[in-house]
């Protein structure tokens, strides 16, 4: 996009990080995908560098600014490497998020400043086996015994669990109560009976870790609950705009290091006495991707700009996740194309942004859900 439409500290910020990202983050990133995991030098480093407390402000010692600047952050971070772009989305997002927006003061005095430094890393329980978009249908309980909370149950897909120090969990403490009876807790991963079970072996983003965890007599004080009791589907939702926001920037990050390495390929790779950009056909494919890279910033930022104003956007936040989404698929499998039989073997990247991209049609809400959300507005919508 042109710099016009970033103010000066937006700039600053994307320059930051995407400078960080072409100096620091790709050149490990491969490395990292074969160990499974982000070396914690480098997940320091952002933490420093207020990557990692965008959504925080400086009270708290992040670096907030707004989710414009935020979603420019992610995008040039998952070009790097999209495994830690899920690492910081999920931080930033429902990490530091719900804490800011329901924490006491004092829960806010002993971990918003330690997440939003990165000196402390966050995850969200939310998911469970057979409880995915379904949120309110949670198995997991809560009950209150002599002044602390007990969980008990088992929750799946939990992004940074074997990294964080900080879990925010969800778990039934009024089953007869159905969707109001969900609560939400912080529970600090050291605490007995808190067990991450295995990290799964995925298809892409190898290097961030997901996690299987399980909650057996996970006894913490009556104040680790987070916001009210009852409020734990509200605030399981209320961060959705801002995670999805943060998805359709990483998809977007990740479709466009794919692109960026096809024009090279395409630039350098000689077919028929001359460049193959300069074919009708792969030029076709590489226009087509760079206009849907940068209608999928325009849509991204607009939900953005209007998270930052304090507006209503889920609906906007759900159109740039499932376009962002889909479109990543779309542009990391021309790039394949482009780089032939080349694309197919690990030597080249391209190979690795399509495997990573496909998550992001899923976590944070799948393409169906999102379908289903903005259609659900358009109830309303004005003729």
């Amino acid at each position: 996009m042109h710099d016009i439409e970033l103010s000066e500290e937006q700039r600053m910020i994307r320059d930051l990080a995407r400078d960080f990202a072409r100096r620091e983050v790709a050149p490990r990133a491969q490395a990292w995908e074969k160990a499974g995991w982000i070396d914690d030098d480098l997940v320091a480093q952002m933490g420093e560098l207020g990557l990692l407390g965008m959504v925080v402000p400086e009270e708290w010692g992040g670096s907030y600014v707004d989710y414009v600047a935020y979603a420019l952050a992610v995008e040039e971070i998952s070009a790097g490497d999209g495994a830690l772009g899920t690492l910081m989305s999920v931080h930033n997002s429902v990490g530091c998020g719900p804490l800011l927006q329901y924490g006491s003061q004092a829960q806010k005095d002993a971990w918003l400043t330690e997440l939003a430094t990165g000196r402390a890393i966050g995850c969200f329980c939310l998911t469970e086996p057979q409880a995915g978009s379904e949120a309110h249908n949670l198995r997991s309980r809560a009950e209150l015994r002599g002044g602390r909370w007990v969980l008990d149950g088992a929750k799946q897909f939990v992004s940074n669990a074997s990294r964080a120090r900080l879990a925010i969990v969800f778990a039934v403490t009024d089953p007869e109560l159905g969707k109001k009876g969900l609560s939400a807790f912080l529970v600090p991963t050291d605490t007995p009976g808190f067990v991450v079970e295995r990290r799964e072996h995925k298809m892409g983003i190898r290097a961030a870790d997901t996690c299987a965890v399980s909650l057996s007599g996970c006894s913490i004080p009556a104040q680790n609950l987070l916001g009210e009791r009852g409020k734990g589907l509200a605030i399981a939702l209320s961060n959705l705009e801002g995670g999805r926001i943060g998805i359709a920037a990483q998809a977007l990050g990740i479709a466009r290091a794919a692109f960026e390495a096809a024009l090279a390929y395409a630039r350098e790779r000689v077919q028929f006495g001359k460049p193959i950009v300069e074919h009708q056909s792969i030029a076709n494919l590489l226009a087509d991707m760079h206009t849907q890279l940068n209608a999928t910033r325009l849509l991204t930022l607009h939900a953005a700009r209007l998270k930052s104003a304090g507006l209503p956007c889920l609906s906007e936040a759900s159109q740039a996740k499932l376009y962002a989404s889909e479109m990543a698929e779309r542009v990391c499998s021309k790039a394949i194309q482009i780089h032939g039989g080349y694309g197919y073997l690990e030597d080249y990247p391209v190979e690795r942004y399509y495997r990573d991209a496909r998550i992001t049609q899923i976590y944070e809400g799948t393409s169906e859900i999102q379908r289903l959300l903005i259609a659900r507005e358009l109830a309303n919508y004005p003729l």
